[in-house]
């Protein structure tokens, strides 16, 4: 079990002594002092206070402010009258921003002024996001709904994948609308090493587009793009549909091709998506993604090649993300599902139940669900060769993986160093929500439903 984190402990730490002092503060300042919106995640700079009827305004708050100083130790700090507000209440601010404990003292300080009628902070408010994604009230997916992973509340408290990158191995990329500005720059790799199953005229180059993967009389999937829009697709810009983690960029390393893609090119694709080397093949740089997404899979229990390329990336600091399989049997008997240190993804139902075709196992095998059925993302038109921008629904757990590896974005978009994924793995399953359907032994898959809320909360 893994100690818990310095910032962890020291928000426990501004909690107990918050409540400190609470307790010693004059009980006749308690009713003219809000602390309900401090948060220890948001330092504050500014105090709004307001006067009682007939008191002196821009009152002289130096002796209150020495008192604070006093009490917490601190020097070098001063306070100044900002200006007044609308509502007859005035901003005062200090020289730097002051943490819970700071903060709670000194609006204590004040408040016990007998000519101050209440002290608050001049809090910060986000944005409430509803998308303009016309589709986005059809993604269920990504709402508060009974089997939704509840990312718009993520999102409105902030996290929302800015600044990460998301590795996607799979078929490759077609040009999509809805796509194209969260691509990295440049747009990925091609590892398919087989010219035939590479479908585009060569083997290994720095081409990820997906010229079609129809095998026999079967279609084109464009199974890559359609697992990239549900992790990050361009989000409130009136078109399409909205993507998990829609902040962040999307690293395309196409391993898939005609019938499938071999261990070798899948295991060297994760190796490069993680920062690691690969003869042959440019360095990711800059690109290097903090979680990959594996939304493919084959019988048998975890090779060592799988096994070492994903320890591999571990050890870089890389979450691995994983479907578990659409075979409706124990995924303890197919990999990458069987492999250590993934995070492997069952998947669950528009009403939180588990998907008739959903691999599952004891949560060892199986850690957390995620819907996987109907689920809208961006695709492509052509049968067989590209053809134009689409979307439509897909069933899997290809389809559950994705929206996965997107709350591993949006929990390491929060403003601190990078979690490892071991506490990564951790947080998703504790926090996830319990299934509104609970799966029946020995169906079960996960821990219960992604909850990207509790999970982006839970960081430390």
């Amino acid at each position: 079990m893994s100690q818990p984190s310095k910032s962890k402990l020291r928000r426990h730490a501004l909690a107990v002594a918050t409540v400190s002092i609470l307790l010693a503060a004059p009980a006749f300042a308690a009713d003219r002092v809000n602390l309900s919106s401090l948060d220890p995640d948001r330092p504050v700079a500014g105090f709004v206070v307001a006067y009682k009827s007939g008191a002196p305004k821009a009152l002289d708050f130096q002796r209150e402010l020495s008192a604070a100083i006093g009490t917490l130790g601190q020097k070098n700090l001063t306070i100044k009258h900002a200006g007044p507000v609308s509502t007859g209440a005035e901003l005062i601010e200090v020289s730097r921003p002051l943490d819970v404990v700071e903060a709670t003292t000194l609006m204590q300080q004040i408040a016990a002024n007998p000519d101050v009628e209440y002290v608050e902070p001049n809090s910060i408010f986000q944005p409430i996001l509803t998308p303009n994604d016309p589709s986005y009230p059809s993604q269920y997916g990504l709402h508060g709904a009974a089997g939704g992973i509840r990312a718009n509340t993520a999102w409105d408290n902030g996290y929302q994948g800015q600044g990460k990158i998301i590795a996607v191995i799979d078929t490759g990329i077609t040009a999509h609308p809805d796509l194209a500005a969260n691509l990295t720059t440049p747009t990925g790799y091609d590892f398919i090493t087989n010219v035939t199953t590479a479908n585009d005229g060569n083997a290994r180059d720095s081409n990820p587009a997906d010229p079609g993967d129809w095998c026999g009389t079967n279609r084109s999937s464009w199974h890559g793009t359609h697992v990239t829009g549900i992790a990050a697709a361009v989000t409130n810009n009136q078109v399409g549909v909205a993507g998990t983690a829609f902040r962040s960029k999307v690293l395309t390393a196409r391993a898939l091709g005609k019938c499938g893609g071999t261990l070798v090119d899948i295991a060297d694709a994760i190796t490069w998506a993680s920062g690691g080397t690969v003869v042959g093949v440019p360095a990711v740089g800059a690109n290097k993604a903090v979680v990959i997404n594996l939304s493919l899979g084959g019988g048998g229990t975890c090779s060592s090649t799988f096994q070492n390329a994903i320890n591999g990336a571990v050890q870089r600091g890389v979450t691995v993300v994983v479907a578990a399989g659409n075979s409706n049997a124990n995924a303890a008997n197919f990999q990458p599902a069987r492999c250590l240190n993934v995070i492997t993804v069952g998947a669950s139902t528009s009403a939180g139940g588990k998907a008739s075709f959903s691999n599952w196992g004891t949560t060892s095998v199986v850690d957390v669900a995620a819907p996987g059925v109907g689920i809208l993302s961006t695709l492509n038109t052509g049968t067989t060769t590209p053809g134009s921008p689409s979307y439509a629904n897909y069933n899997g757990t290809s389809m559950a993986a994705p929206f996965v590896a997107g709350v591993v974005a949006l929990m390491q978009s929060k403003p601190a160093p990078d979690e490892v994924p071991a506490v990564i793995e951790r947080l998703i399953k504790a926090t996830a929500r319990p299934f509104p359907i609970p799966p029946v032994p020995p169906q079960l898959i996960g821990t219960g439903i992604v909850n990207a809320d509790a999970a982006t909360d839970a960081m430390p």
